[in-house]
């Protein structure tokens, strides 16, 4: 199908939005140790506990449980992920093309020197794993977000996928830089998986050194925070870790390598899986790992479709054409475009800002294709339909934010004209109040508000006041706090942290650092690519 043009529109390489769900995440020490055997190239320490008592005989179902203070009986499990689906029987860590799976077993490998803490969030730790902040602070906490060792019951593994780069099918990805540590199952029975990125080689790794650097990763980290306290779905950043390691990056692929420094980031996620997961399947005929897989993403994250049905893989695809055409909506709202920079990699500007939703669009039709190998001809006509209106779901959600925006009540005769003209001639303009049009924009909009029932200067702008973030994360803000980190300054990093959680309020650090001015002019010609 091709994409709608048309609309306003978002770079995704989508994962799929998963509701909460209530799993219990205990494994055995047996099926570890039958699992990872003496020839496996284990490089990661297993942390010994002194006895294996549950989350649950801890007390952690409980609403109400302390904090734990220690790492000592804090477990993880891979069991739920391993006992349904397929683990590459190949247990040897080298790069290679693998079939029929969707895990490979891969141990992260540790740094070879001093390993410091950058940040942590402590909202992540205390809210989500039930770690009091304090652990942050012991060789235990740094040696399991480095990667240096394991926890009880977590068997690393890394995923395979496929997908596509700038429009072009690229065949086996997969972490190629992550491990999945296993899952955490919390006090309020929320389970979430805990994985690390830039941890070391994997069967995935393609050329890559397996690892990534500091400034990546503090965007990383401040990156999907900001997005967090913006109210945008995403993954979560638990903690920040820098080494002394070299790794050599080309950051503009231009010839010019420079050494940088080595850093992990500890990440969480209701699930990992994403549109590649299914795609590489289909790509390679592998049907009923295909169907296998989907059963499972079906029975795990999405409670409303009966995988008993067998129109569920529909269901399915309705969801996730919905909750994809909210989510591109909700971070076009605040400005987000493929990192919330634009992208030099990107060199054809696919995933400029106008083309956002397009790129939804895209993707989604990648993923019906891989969908269509297990519909019958009626299920294809219907999912074909529900993604004919997708462009009607994103455009319908993108309105209502930005009506929301604007302090708009009910529905009036003209407002997409008046939303569309604000963001085609005013859109990131530094100085909109001297664009020649603007007074008669705001003539237009004056006229608008006076047909708000039932309103006030005053309600309206408490409503506009929550809507319109006061800070989001800019370019030059990122940029900013990674130059003073590679300095080892990471006062800006915590700074930004701290404000980012806040979005919404007037911080006067936050002002005196010039966040809401433009930016300075040093950050003019500001570059970043994809390994940024």
């Amino acid at each position: 199908m091709t994409p709608r043009s048309g609309f306003p529109s978002c770079c995704l390489t989508p994962r799929l939005q998963t509701p909460q769900l209530l799993l219990c995440c205990v494994t055995c020490h047996a099926v570890l140790c039958s699992l990872v055997q003496p020839g496996l190239e284990a490089r990661a320490r297993l942390v010994h506990l002194p006895s294996n008592r549950s989350n649950q005989e801890q007390g952690y179902c409980e609403t109400e449980a302390r904090l734990a203070s220690s790492l000592d009986f804090w477990t993880l499990s891979s069991e739920n992920l391993m006992a349904v689906l397929p683990v590459d029987p190949v247990k040897e860590n080298y790069v290679r093309k693998v079939k029929n799976c969707i895990f490979s077993i891969a141990f992260p490998t540790p740094f070879k020197s001093r390993v410091r803490l950058v940040a942590v969030s402590k909202e992540v730790l205390e809210d989500i794993l039930d770690l009091d902040l304090s652990v942050s602070e012991t060789d235990a906490f740094i040696q399991l977000v480095s990667g240096e060792k394991i926890v009880f019951g977590s068997i690393p593994l890394t995923h395979r996928y496929g997908g596509h780069q700038f429009g072009i099918w690229a065949d086996q990805l997969g972490d190629g830089r992550a491990h999945l540590l296993g899952i955490y199952r919390n006090r309020q029975g929320e389970k979430w998986e805990l994985q690390l990125k830039g941890s070391g080689k994997t069967p995935y790794s393609r050329n890559g050194d397996g690892r990534a650097v500091l400034r990546s990763s503090v965007r990383e980290f401040l990156c999907s925070e900001a997005m967090h306290y913006l109210g945008i779905p995403t993954s979560r950043a638990a903690s920040l870790v820098v080494s002394d390691d070299e790794v050599w990056r080309d950051q503009f692929y231009n010839g010019n390598i420079v050494k940088e420094r080595g850093a992990v980031v500890l990440r969480v996620a209701k699930s990992w899986f994403r549109i590649g997961s299914l795609e590489i399947l289909a790509h390679y005929g592998e049907l009923d790992l295909l169907r296998s897989l989907l059963d499972f993403i079906i029975q795990e994250h999405f409670p409303s479709v009966n995988v008993q049905e067998p129109n569920r893989y529909v269901d399915f695809f309705s969801i996730v054409v919905s909750e994809t055409a909210q989510l591109i909506a909700l971070w076009m709202s605040v400005g987000f475009a493929h990192d919330f920079v634009p992208n030099t990699s990107d060199d054809e500007r696919r995933y400029k800002i106008g083309n956002q939703a397009n790129i939804g669009m895209f993707n989604l039709n990648k993923l019906l294709q891989a969908l269509n190998l297990l519909l019958d001809r009626g299920q294809k006509h219907l999912a074909a339909q529900i993604l004919e209106e997708y462009p009607i779901l994103y455009y319908t959600r993108f309105t209502e934010l930005f009506k929301a925006k604007l302090g708009l009540l009910g529905e009036r005769k003209g407002d997409g004209d008046l939303i569309a003209f604000l963001l085609h001639q005013f859109w990131a303009l530094k100085m909109i109040s001297k664009h020649q049009l603007f007074p008669a924009w705001v003539s237009q909009y004056l006229l608008r508000l006076k047909s708000n029932i039932n309103d006030s200067d005053s309600e309206r702008r408490k409503r506009m006041t929550t809507v319109n973030p006061k800070y989001v994360l800019k370019n030059w803000m990122a940029e900013s706090a990674v130059q003073k980190a590679e300095r080892n300054d990471f006062s800006e990093v915590h700074l930004l942290q701290q404000i980012l959680q806040h979005p919404f309020q007037k911080h006067s650090a936050a002002e005196k650092a010039g966040y809401s001015s433009p930016p300075p002019a040093w950050a003019e010609g500001l570059r970043v690519s994809c390994s940024s």
